[in-house]
């Protein structure tokens, strides 16, 4: 009977020490209601954090700027040598294509003697100038129709010789690098050997004309034969870029889908039509853009090749902005600087409207 009554007892007692620590949890957890004047939690809180921000002597860029100095440090270089070689021109150039600098009123030293610039600002006067001369659209229309027959030619050859090569055959790393070396070949290299090659007295294919019966073409001195002759240099430049690119792009395609379409009784057409050009778009979008960028701004086959010659017929709008700045006397360094603006801005247009396009197909660039 004792015993019982001790137990009960410390169970009691242990019922009340229970209770006790239930109770104290209760009133630790217990919030106090804010007066009428006093913030609440969620106000408090936020005034903190804002204090803390504002105290913190690291803004959004110092944060950035500790959290990925590295990458910083690596991109850092190339942001300072793009800016002194291209950023610094870009602005020189603007800035004098609002003037009417030539080389009549630049600064220039003469012996010991130092001449200052007299040059002085005139506005958007070269602009209209350009924009109102006949020769500015001429070369336009020729520079558009270079970029286009070149681009289209040279995308047509890259994708065919990307197919082929994308299939198993013997001899077929050798055939790739025969078909890049045009690309590992200095470019004026090239230009020099197709100048030769079109020499109309002594070059090579009047020769081999000329053994069929057939008599010497004027390559590069019939306005239209000169045009053909640039366009198909250019083409035999690019087409290994072109090649290399797609190839890689067929590569990706998964070979599954040409096995389950011809499963399904799909022909060599069919295939190419809604599996390799669809699986190639990613990479066509690009290699376009890319190369009509640089077939518009392509200064090197024009000159070495024809010097936008016979007369001006194969001029396009880089070579007659070079003509300008360093052919024409007295040179015109304004009116070129405004060529150059133009065709910056004419670039930048078609990349807009590239962009926009895709945008529109669903593409994502």
């Amino acid at each position: 009977m004792a015993a019982d009554t001790s137990r009960s007892e410390t169970g009691a007692a242990a019922g009340e020490t229970t209770l006790a620590g239930r109770g104290s949890g209760r009133s630790t957890a217990k919030t106090t209601t804010p007066g009428p004047g006093a913030p609440t939690s969620a106000e408090g809180a936020t005034s903190a954090k804002g204090a803390s921000a504002a105290g913190s002597p690291r803004g959004g860029i110092g944060r950035a700027l500790a959290t990925h100095w590295y990458a910083w440090a690596m991109v850092a270089p190339v942001v300072l040598v793009l800016g002194v070689i291209v950023g610094w021109p870009l602005v020189r150039g603007i800035y004098l294509s609002l003037t009417n600098a030539s080389e009549r009123n630049v600064a220039r030293t003469i012996g010991v003697r130092h001449i200052e610039a007299t040059y002085e600002f005139v506005g958007f006067d070269n602009y209209v100038a350009v924009l109102g001369e006949p020769v500015f659209w001429q070369r336009l229309v020729w520079t558009v129709v270079w970029t286009v027959a070149c681009v289209s030619v040279t995308f047509a050859l890259g994708l065919g010789l990307a197919t082929i090569l994308n299939r198993q055959f013997r001899g077929r790393a050798a055939y790739r690098m025969a078909l890049i070396l045009p690309w590992a070949v200095p470019g004026f290299v090239s230009v020099f050997a197709w100048r030769f090659l079109f020499n109309r007295d002594n070059g090579i294919l009047n020769k081999i004309l000329d053994g069929g019966g057939i008599s010497a073409v004027p390559w590069l001195d019939d306005p239209t034969w000169a045009k053909v002759s640039v366009i198909a240099v250019n083409v035999w430049l690019g087409v290994p870029f072109m090649m290399v690119a797609l190839l890689g792009g067929l590569q990706s395609i998964p070979a599954e889908l040409y096995e389950a379409a011809e499963m399904d009784g799909a022909g060599p057409w069919q295939r190419f039509r809604h599996i390799t050009l669809p699986g190639l778009r990613a990479v066509s979008m690009t290699v376009i853009l890319l190369s009509t960028i640089w077939t518009f701004n392509m200064f090197p086959v024009i000159f070495l090749l024809t010097r936008g010659g016979p007369g001006d017929s194969t001029e396009i709008l880089v070579t007659q902005a070079f003509r300008q700045a360093f052919v024409a006397s007295p040179r015109d360094f304004a009116g070129s600087a405004t060529w150059g603006v133009l065709i910056l801005g004419l670039l930048m247009i078609f990349a807009l409207v590239y962009r926009r396009s895709l945008r529109k197909q669903g593409e994502v660039w």
